[in-house]
């Protein structure tokens, strides 16, 4: 799902430099990416979902080489094809939750939005116990509920391929443990691959794999 090869990636404002000289993750993995604030973390995630291009080496996923598309088909590649949930949620304030979720059929017309869409997206919400909220706008609901209508939003395109950043980071730990519950049984039930970045160590055990963004290739001026 994920290959990546001689990468290079340097933050013009002297940030760090990142280096990764071979990382795989096959379809259907659940991984977890760990380290240090400021280790580049959050920038291998927007390397591989298309957001930064690298400065040399090629990142794949499912057989598209990202760096090589222009910025409009890295914008399509990522909406058709990956599910992002950012720690910060990212929902849109005049929106409701429902229109939240849909969201990604309103930004590219590769997308056909119909009635099975809404459907899978009411279907989503009800097995994340929010939809009793799809009408309230993101202000009415609480940190919970918006970390689990991003989740929504992340998986209603039916993604292969599903990068969470610090997703529980703003929740308390009962919170934070049902959401994580409810994420990984769609992820199962998708067959998707999951590439998770957490400071939370306690969640590992659920992973089949961990990686250690230090141990990856990474240089702090």
């Amino acid at each position: 799902m994920i290959a990546i090869e001689d990468l290079r990636f340097t933050y013009g404002d002297g940030g760090f430099d990142l280096a990764v000289d071979d990382l795989t993750i096959d379809s259907g993995e659940h991984v977890a990416c760990i380290g240090p604030s400021g280790t580049g973390k959050t920038t291998l995630v927007n390397l591989i979902a298309g957001i930064l291009v690298p400065e040399r080496g090629r990142v794949s996923v499912d057989g598209e080489d990202v760096g090589l598309l222009t910025d409009g088909e890295r914008r399509r590649f990522r909406i058709s094809n990956i599910g992002l949930v950012f720690q910060e949620f990212e929902l849109l304030e005049y929106l409701s939750a429902l229109e939240n979720i849909l969201l990604p059929y309103h930004v590219t017309p590769h997308l056909s939005l119909d009635p099975s869409v809404t459907e899978r997206a009411r279907v989503l919400a009800d097995s994340m116990g929010i939809d009793h909220v799809l009408a309230r706008r993101p202000r009415r609901l609480s940190q919970g509920e918006r970390q689990r209508v991003a989740i929504c939003r992340a998986l209603v395109t039916e993604p292969k391929l599903l990068m969470c950043d610090e997703p529980t980071g703003n929740l308390d730990p009962r919170t934070a443990g049902a959401t994580l519950d409810l994420l990984f049984a769609r992820v199962t039930e998708c067959a998707a691959t999951l590439l998770m970045v957490t400071h939370n160590h306690g969640v590992l055990d659920r992973f089949g794999r961990v990686i250690d963004v230090t141990e990856l290739g990474v240089a702090i001026p």
